[in-house]
């Protein structure tokens, strides 16, 4: 029997283990947080968890105001304006209407998972038709369709487009336009109508996936996960693997799966080059390695020049006509380099330090790397975009 007075505690062993549970997850991912260095990574950052994805809507919509700027009478935009007015109870013909300050627009979202109801989510809108410019429109009620053409959200509201169009155009006139005036959006421009069902946790297991594949990264990860939670993780390929929830965590999926983000591990960094030649823009990672070879680089530039030249007959001459001649000028120049050897290189800067030692352009160096790669001196993967 208990004392008169003295307090009487239940402790449900359920709850117990339970929180127990979660101060260990606490801790425990605390502390390898903090140990975690500067080159660590939080899983947060690589990976998304299966299910938690986003999806693609899209509407067929009209942007009004826009001062002549419009749509030039076609057809589709005369009948998608005859059906508006039909929906506010005025039957007019499609022949008869103008749309010269309307333009047919087509309204694109990403909706992220777990958005609820009455939530707001950006817009972007792009001109169908031949519109010159969206610029002060505003976009009439869109419904936004999913891949099941079912409505998820609804945007309306004034535009923004980041750019303009000036001047008369035509002949004898001058045109000025600064990004591209038929493209805009509307921030938080959509009201989410109905929500995205999304289901993370499956049979007591939660799939991670690596949004970079690599059977490295994914075989620390791991093994990372197993420290924390024993035997809890199972890599399946280079892309995802799939953690199973230890008892009591069932009922809290949501702690658990913000301690698996909590965890840290240096992910694997492929050699990789990727060259953009229409930008002339170079991009190597620090894994780049460059084995034994010689390299020249020599560039011939040819430059032609035309010029005309009028003859005209001697003074007083009563033969002859003024007539106009074609002159054109060739030269040749070439860029002379020697050869050069370079040893192994084994990071990117000794090999960007090599390159330049060369004097060669960014666009010269984007054809020594794929001439590496050819000769197999080049241990990195080679994009050109």
């Amino acid at each position: 029997m208990a004392r008169p007075g003295a307090h009487r505690w239940i402790i449900d062993p359920s709850h117990a283990r339970r929180s127990v549970l979660l101060a260990f997850l606490f801790l425990f991912t605390f502390a390898f947080t903090v140990s975690a260095d500067d080159s660590n990574v939080r899983l947060r950052d690589l990976v998304m968890v299966a299910g938690a994805r986003d999806n693609q809507l899209a509407g067929f919509g009209l942007v009004v105001g826009l001062a002549g700027d419009g749509d030039k009478d076609p057809v589709y935009t005369q009948q998608t304006i005859a059906n508006m007015l039909r929906r506010y109870g005025i039957n007019v013909p499609a022949s008869t209407l103008s749309s010269k300050n309307v333009a047919v627009v087509m309204v694109t979202a990403n909706i992220q998972a777990f958005v609820k109801t009455g939530a707001r989510i950006d817009v972007q809108i792009s001109s169908m038709g031949d519109a010159k410019s969206l610029q002060g429109g505003v976009l009439l009620q869109t419904p936004l369709l999913g891949a099941d053409n079912k409505v998820y959200a609804v945007a309306q509201g004034p535009i923004a487009v980041g750019g303009f169009t000036s001047g008369s155009g035509g002949a004898g006139g001058a045109t000025v336009t600064k990004n591209h005036p038929t493209v805009a959006q509307i921030t938080d421009g959509a009201i989410v109508e109905r929500e995205i069902p999304t289901q993370i946790v499956h049979d007591s297991t939660v799939e991670l996936l690596l949004r970079e594949p690599s059977f490295i990264s994914v075989a620390l990860m791991t093994q990372a996960i197993n420290l924390v939670f024993t035997n809890a993780a199972h890599a399946i390929d280079s892309t995802s693997v799939q953690v199973h929830m230890p008892p009591g965590a069932e009922s809290n999926p949501i702690d658990f799966i913000a301690a698996l983000e909590s965890i840290s591990i240096t992910p694997d960094q492929p050699a990789r080059i990727i060259i953009n030649e229409r930008t002339g823009t170079i991009v190597a990672t620090a894994n780049v390695k460059i084995s034994s070879c010689a390299v020249a680089c020599g560039n011939i530039t040819i430059n032609i020049a035309s010029s005309e030249n009028v003859s005209q007959p001697n003074a007083f001459s009563k033969t002859g006509t003024t007539t106009t001649t074609q002159n054109t000028t060739t030269d040749v120049t070439e860029k002379k380099s020697a050869l050069v050897t370079f040893p192994e290189l084994p990071t990117v800067e000794k090999v960007a330090a090599a390159l330049n030692t060369l004097g060669v352009t960014p666009r010269d160096m984007m054809a020594i790397f794929q001439a590496m790669k050819q000769a197999g001196a080049l241990q990195a993967e080679l994009l050109i975009r």
